[in-house]
């Protein structure tokens, strides 16, 4: 039997998860259960899960029967290119994974420390003080500089100054409906209408890929360096390879772990008692990280496109329709946590074991490889504004959770006042 879903049509359904992503979860779980059907405008139905254990079973499929870079392929192959492990699948997708795993184990990447808390320190400088403004625009900036010093490894200021401009303006673009949506029989076409979305986006890929290549043979011309480039070069990996992938660890790591960062001010602020004890307690530190993300994931699902049936909780999902967690459902899910709706670190200090239904970065095979570097620039960022500023909410109220390109963002972008802290806490 197919699982249950909503009776409305899908045009309706779509409009209501882009309004309301968690709460359309929410109702679909209350009425039917564990396991139902949701349909969206343009796409084969997906059937989602809210235990970890029904999502193990989705994710099981990355070893045959589903297929995680095709149900992405459509929306981000213009953006990541045909080579990114976001879009890839079977041999060609190992083989990526395998070369991009080294650079960004946790052992790698806290080598990058200094230069994150470096950069942070930098940023958060120049943040206003004693008016109001957003914080995930400020996060966004930190992690845009984390990744084109340290994965990109650009020293060169005109470059950097150049890329500073055009890569927030081509993910702005690449996320518009318009562009992500474009039916790839049609994007050529819409490439040519003047002043049309697709156009705009094109031309900032160009002028980005232009700045990349030039870089990678700068690079391989003079070999080296800390940075995940320099790493990759020394691989089998080419040209186009590396830019793919350059341009996949931007994807999902800029906005992402901004956005983290941006709910876990949202979270604190709100939380005097948790505030206090940070931020030099290094081992509660990282656990309210972890729990930042479990109460407010900033990635909503992890489907697989399925190339036989799937039987979940008793329903059988045919082939070619989507499957997979609905993330924020297997963070709450009582079984599992305590009062799931309290934000508690201690969850993460008790020595129980919830790798099951801690999702964060996905699961299965496709474990998202840059976990390490955003949980690392979680803890040094929250660490450095927390040392050099207190901040305040201008509104006390918690911000509500909504559809910001391929996140769920706060709906105010969390907005704070800072003032400069009286007696700095010590480096």
């Amino acid at each position: 039997m197919i699982p249950p879903g909503p009776r409305l049509p899908a045009a309706a359904q779509t409009a209501w998860f882009m309004a309301d992503p968690v709460g359309f979860f929410e109702s679909c779980h209350r009425r039917y259960g564990p396991v139902f059907t949701a349909r969206y405008v343009g796409f084969p139905p997906e059937v989602y899960v809210a235990t970890g254990e029904l999502a193990e079973q989705v994710y099981r499929t990355d070893a045959g029967g589903g297929r995680a870079g095709e149900a992405r392929r459509d929306f981000l192959e213009p953006l990541v290119g045909a080579h990114s492990v976001l879009t890839l699948d079977g041999d060609p997708w190992w083989a990526h994974r395998k070369l991009l795993t080294p650079p960004l184990r946790a052992r790698q990447v806290a080598g990058y420390h200094d230069e994150i808390t470096e950069i942070a320190a930098e940023r958060v400088a120049a943040w206003p003080l004693g008016r109001p403004f957003t914080l995930r625009e400020r996060m966004q900036d930190i992690t845009m500089e984390v990744i084109l010093r340290l994965i990109f490894g650009i020293r060169d200021a005109a470059r950097l100054t150049r890329l500073r401009r055009l890569l927030p303006d081509l993910l702005h673009v690449s996320s518009a409906m318009s562009v992500a949506m474009a039916p790839p029989g049609l994007r050529s076409a819409m490439g040519r209408v003047p002043f049309a979305p697709y156009r705009r986006f094109l031309r900032l890929r160009a002028d980005v890929d232009a700045i990349l290549y030039d870089e990678i043979a700068r690079r391989r011309d003079d070999p080296g360096g800390t940075d995940v480039l320099g790493r990759l070069l020394e691989t089998e990996l080419g040209d186009e390879e590396i830019r793919d992938e350059l341009i996949t660890m931007l994807l999902a790591g800029h906005e992402t772990t901004a956005t983290g960062l941006a709910w876990a001010f949202e979270r604190l602020l709100r939380l005097p008692a948790v505030l206090e004890r940070l931020p030099d307690d290094e081992e509660y530190l990282d656990a309210v990280v972890k729990e930042v993300l479990r109460v407010r994931p900033v990635v909503y699902e992890a489907p697989r496109l399925l190339d036989a049936p799937l039987l979940l909780g008793g329903h059988e999902v045919p082939a070619g329709w989507y499957a997979g967690p609905a993330i924020p459902l297997v963070h709450h899910d009582p079984a599992v946590w305590d009062e799931p709706q309290e934000f508690r670190p201690e969850r993460f200090l008790d020595g129980r074991q919830h790798i099951r239904s801690w999702m964060p970065f996905g699961g299965g095979r496709r474990f998202c490889v840059g976990a390490q570097l955003a949980l690392l620039e979680m803890r040094v960022i929250i660490r450095e504004v927390l040392r050099r500023l207190d901040l305040s909410v201008t509104d006390p109220a918690p911000e509500a959770r909504r559809l910001k390109n391929v996140t769920l963002a706060p709906a105010r972008r969390t907005r704070v006042v800072a003032r400069a802290r009286v007696r700095a806490r010590a480096a």
